[in-house]
């Protein structure tokens, strides 16, 4: 969807207003699900997950942004994100979903995250940004330049959702992210489908041609875990290894890493 965005909210807007909750008028926080990396055992990124402060879903969340606070609801998640990722003592990278359709000019809509990070004392090289291959781009040449201008800043930018969405190959043939989320829906039950298995091998050689790293989300058997492993997957996410925490970073300890 496009975004009529005002120009007064091109200002910088102050952490504290995207922390509290004043520039939107409604308060949420964050969730974060840990995408682990089999081969160090440990955890290799977080992922910020919009999330009532009741712990209610993102859709709940979501059902209050529309057109006239898009850009603002995007600012707010990274500082809040941010925020308490520092308040956690995260030590891993820190993911966080943008709206490409609410980032106008890249060099002005960053400005606020650039703050946070130096606010709250969050080190710039952690930071992924995702966007959504879901979203309907109304514009993918100014999504290029906005993944462009942000990989130039040395934070890494990742396509969620791959292969379920609007932007697919034709995006990664113009532009390659440093990072590709391979969609859960292609990786459901592949170890029974020849044809899932078939996708989600071509997609790995794509990555391996064009040096990008590859993601598995919303892995949910052992299963899953076998066959993308033999194909090569190191990075996981999904609820086999750990649901989104409330306000909490998951424990390495806890997590089923296998033999």
């Amino acid at each position: 969807m496009g975004a009529v965005v005002a120009v007064s909210d091109y200002r910088k807007l102050k952490c504290s207003e995207c922390s509290n909750g004043r520039a939107l008028g409604f308060d949420f926080t964050m969730a974060f699900q840990p995408i682990v990396q089999l081969s160090t055992r440990d955890i290799y990124a977080y992922e910020a997950l919009a999330r009532g402060l009741n712990k209610e879903g993102a859709p709940t969340v979501f059902q209050k942004v529309d057109q006239s606070n898009l850009y603002r609801f995007d600012q707010t998640c990274r500082v809040k994100a941010i925020k308490l990722a520092a308040e956690l003592g995260m030590s891993c990278r820190l993911s966080i979903n943008f709206l490409p359709n609410a980032v106008y000019k890249p060099e002005l809509c960053i400005r606020t995250t650039l703050n946070a990070a130096e606010q709250y004392g969050f080190p710039m090289e952690r930071l992924i940004f995702e966007f959504s291959e879901l979203e309907k781009i109304d514009d993918p040449d100014h999504v290029r330049r906005v993944a462009s201008y942000y990989q130039a800043l040395g934070f890494k930018t990742a396509v969620d959702d791959f292969g379920a969405g609007f932007s697919g190959l034709n995006f990664i043939a113009e532009h390659q992210t440093d990072i590709i989320k391979i969609d859960q829906h292609l990786i459901r039950n592949l170890h029974l489908d020849k044809s899932r298995r078939a996708i989600v091998k071509g997609i790995i050689q794509i990555c391996t041609d064009l040096e990008i790293t590859p993601i598995v989300e919303g892995v949910e058997s052992p299963k899953e875990v076998e066959v993308l492993r033999d194909m090569g997957i190191d990075l996981f996410q999904g609820f086999y290894f750990a649901r989104p925490a409330f306000e909490s970073l998951t424990d390495p300890a806890d997590i089923p890493f296998p033999d």
